[in-house]
């Protein structure tokens, strides 16, 4: 291709909050990580790898939370993953036989049982059970540029007042990228995309060139854009801030106005877990009286009705298709306008949640492969790059402040901070109190205490995610997403006053070391004050 009139950056978010409970046998919201697994990253993997094996060039960007890798590499959820596709590919047997006379559904019966055949094979044969590797394999065959994100999702807006949390989230983030993926870097994702002016200034202390913020962030900086969206602006640090591109994002992202609620698509919310006889499927659900998605699911989105019709995959890929070659078309035509009245070529960042391509909207990863086979073959107006490649090609950028901002509903932080959710902070903020205090005071510590102190870090850590006043704000899981906080709280307060007392019970930190045991590495220093 020619020198393109502009350029698109594609963004995955690729997240999931730390659950791990060895505790229990099997955990329901564990099928979280297993669901995304099968469904979006080991698709994603296939597609990407098939692109470079067809020599087919393109850049794309993920970014990878440290919850989320310590789950990767967990040998304990590794080993309860293997376990739940067993019971999948013998669900989907036990389905092949059932629809044997039932043509629509015996064929996708079929079609399940060698996905997970599949899944299986790619994941224990091929990847070894771990998935970091391959990612890694992608970033070393050029086109994946990973970036990091705070160490357990914090939202850090609303920790302002206490800088030292913010820093830590940012610090152990990138040290848990590096742990990952050996080498620092240069890229970061601000959990839900919250920016508070500032905050950048850490981000310039870890040597990170950039971040990504919600559109209205750049828009209200100050002073205002000369691009909009359409270029980075440089932070006061240094550090650049990409914004949000609406118009790409809401094609993609939006139920409603958006390609996955296309008629022809998966219907999500029709599974065999709801709609076979209990005791049918009970062997392959929670064994607690409650219904599940198994991941099966044989109908169609159909319309706005009850009455579904059976799913067809080959007309839903051919929609995934058209729908890629419009998003194309789109893209272009965007770029050729911006580029008319820009004297540079404009970079257009279109960043999702990764779990939607697959998990919620199932042909997402198709639609990716077809959107990256086309833009390099048939047109040459933009070119796939990643936020990073742009400020190699344009280091020279406005100078602005951009605005406190968030994605979500509202825009500034109304998702987590709202009569929900909002009685969480007030505990968040007394832990990192008493964290720093602890840090501050035992500088140096003895081996057992030094253990204390990490352990107190991960609770506090653990407490901060953002995942639970999303949860309780969306009233799913709620009681899961009750009994996290307070358990993190009293283990935390437990630690605390252990420490401050000189009397740490050996055999209770090991049981929460072995619970809550992501950050190997990590240091409870980061959180002691400046001398």
């Amino acid at each position: 291709m020619s020198d393109p009139q502009g350029y698109l950056a594609l963004v995955l978010h690729t997240h999931l909050p730390f659950i791990r409970h060895p505790e229990h046998p099997e955990f329901l919201e564990e099928r979280w990580l297993f669901e995304a697994i099968t469904e979006t990253y080991l698709p994603l993997l296939e597609r990407f790898e098939r692109l470079c094996n067809d020599r087919v060039p393109f850049r794309i960007t993920m970014s990878f939370t440290p919850t989320l890798l310590a789950m990767l590499a967990d040998p304990l959820l590794q080993a309860r993953y293997v376990r739940h596709l067993d019971a999948l590919i013998e669900l989907s047997a036990k389905e092949i036989e059932r629809t044997r006379w039932q043509p629509p559904f015996h064929r996708l019966a079929l079609f399940y049982h060698h996905r997970f055949l599949t899944a299986r094979q790619l994941y224990v044969d091929t990847y070894r059970r771990n998935l970091i590797h391959p990612f890694r394999q992608l970033v070393e065959r050029g086109v994946l540029e990973p970036i990091a994100s705070s160490a357990t999702h914090g939202y850090l807006p609303l920790m302002e007042t206490k800088p030292i949390a913010v820093r830590a989230q940012m610090r152990i983030g990138a040290q848990a990228f590096e742990h990952a993926f050996g080498m620092p870097p240069r890229g970061f994702w601000l959990p839900e995309c919250g920016y508070q002016p500032g905050h950048d200034a850490f981000l310039k202390e870890l040597g990170v060139r950039y971040f990504l913020i919600d559109a209205h962030g750049i828009v209200f900086g100050s002073p205002r854009p000369k691009y909009g969206v359409y270029a980075p602006a440089i932070c006061p640090s240094g550090v650049a801030a990409f914004g949000r591109d609406l118009e790409s994002s809401k094609s993609v992202w939006s139920a409603e106005e958006g390609y996955p609620g296309d008629y022809d698509y998966r219907e999500f919310y029709r599974d065999i877990g709801f709609d076979l006889d209990y005791d049918y499927v009970r062997p392959y659900l929670n064994g607690d009286g409650a219904r599940l998605n198994t991941g099966i699911k044989y109908y169609r989105i159909t319309g706005q009705t009850n009455e579904k019709q059976p799913y067809d995959p080959d007309r839903a890929l051919e929609k995934a298709a058209q729908h890629a070659g419009n998003f194309m078309f789109n893209r272009e035509k965007q770029v050729q306008h911006v580029r008319s009245v820009m004297d540079r070529a404009p970079i257009i960042v279109s960043p999702y949640d990764s779990e939607l391509y697959g998990h919620w909207w199932f042909e997402g990863p198709d639609w990716l492969e077809y959107l990256i086979r086309k833009a390099h073959y048939d047109q040459q107006t933009f070119r796939l790059i990643t936020p990073g490649d742009y400020l190699e090609m344009f280091p020279t950028n406005q100078v602005l402040e951009p605005s406190m901002s968030s994605w979500g509903n509202g825009g500034y932080s109304d998702v987590w901070l709202n009569g929900s959710n909002d009685w969480i902070y007030r505990h968040l903020h007394k832990m990192a109190d008493r964290m720093t205090e602890v840090a501050t005071s035992h500088r140096q510590a003895d081996a057992l205490r030094t253990r204390a102190l990490n352990q107190m870090a991960r609770e506090l850590l653990l407490a901060q995610s953002s995942d639970w006043a999303f949860i309780l704000k969306t009233q799913s899981h709620t009681a899961y997403a009750y009994r996290r906080i307070h358990d993190h709280l009293a283990r935390f307060n437990h630690l605390y006053e252990s420490v401050r007392h000189g009397a740490i019970d050996e055999t209770r930190l090991a049981e929460l070391e072995a619970k809550d045991n992501l950050f190997p590495f990590l240091d409870y220093r980061v959180y002691a004050a400046s001398p």
